[in-house]
């Protein structure tokens, strides 16, 4: 009897952080569209740039080259002999991608210690104290190319301009910045809209 409630326990649990895993936007390229639709995630990033200075077109842009906006998202696994699936090229995972290591000094510096990559709030935690490294060595917060160089190469890579050698990062990187540059443009004509009482209540 005892066995049972256990078993029904776990697969109400696994259901109930199943449910919490949230859908891709509908309208990636517009961060009005993306916020009017996830009041949650709003809420995240208005509590990002609060607490670690990353505006939030820059902390979307980052995400959306990252994932997607893919909760799950995960390096495909390489093909051994090109055909049997292998092992992950990195251990990745979740809307900002961070490695399992990074994660780590990332929870213990923070004391976060039950955050999720696979949860929106804490995954743009996390993009913000990164980035905020950056800002004591000069960075600006809304330089998304060198954020994401750095969040990339790590910022010791990125002093030592590792990058330059990686001219699929350097693309990668403007890409960014382009889109950063488009959401800012977006969010200047709904952030009031987006600030109203109205939207911190769902």
């Amino acid at each position: 009897m005892t066995r049972n409630r256990s078993l029904n326990f776990l697969l109400i649990s696994s259901i109930f952080l199943a449910s919490c895993v949230s859908s891709p936007p509908e309208q990636p390229d517009n961060i009005c569209e993306i916020f009017k639709e996830k009041k949650s995630w709003f809420k995240a990033a208005m509590k990002t740039e609060k607490k670690w200075k990353l505006p939030p077109y820059v902390l979307l842009a980052f995400i959306h080259q990252e994932s997607s906006f893919n909760a799950k998202a995960r390096p495909e696994r390489e093909k051994l002999l090109g055909v049997i699936p292998w092992f992950r090229p990195s251990s990745s995972v979740g809307y900002s991608q961070a490695l399992t290591e990074t994660w780590d000094d990332y929870t213990s510096e923070t004391g976060n210690s039950w955050a999720s990559r696979t949860d929106f709030s804490d995954s743009v935690d996390f993009i913000g104290w990164y980035a905020s490294k950056g800002y004591f060595q000069g960075f600006e917060r809304t330089d998304a190319r060198s954020l994401y160089l750095a969040y990339h190469e790590g910022y010791t890579g990125f002093k030592k301009k590792t990058y330059r050698k990686k001219q699929w990062l350097i693309r990668v990187a403007d890409r960014v910045q382009a889109r950063s540059s488009m959401y800012q443009q977006q969010y200047w004509g709904c952030e009031k809209e987006l600030k109203r009482k109205r939207f911190f209540f769902f």
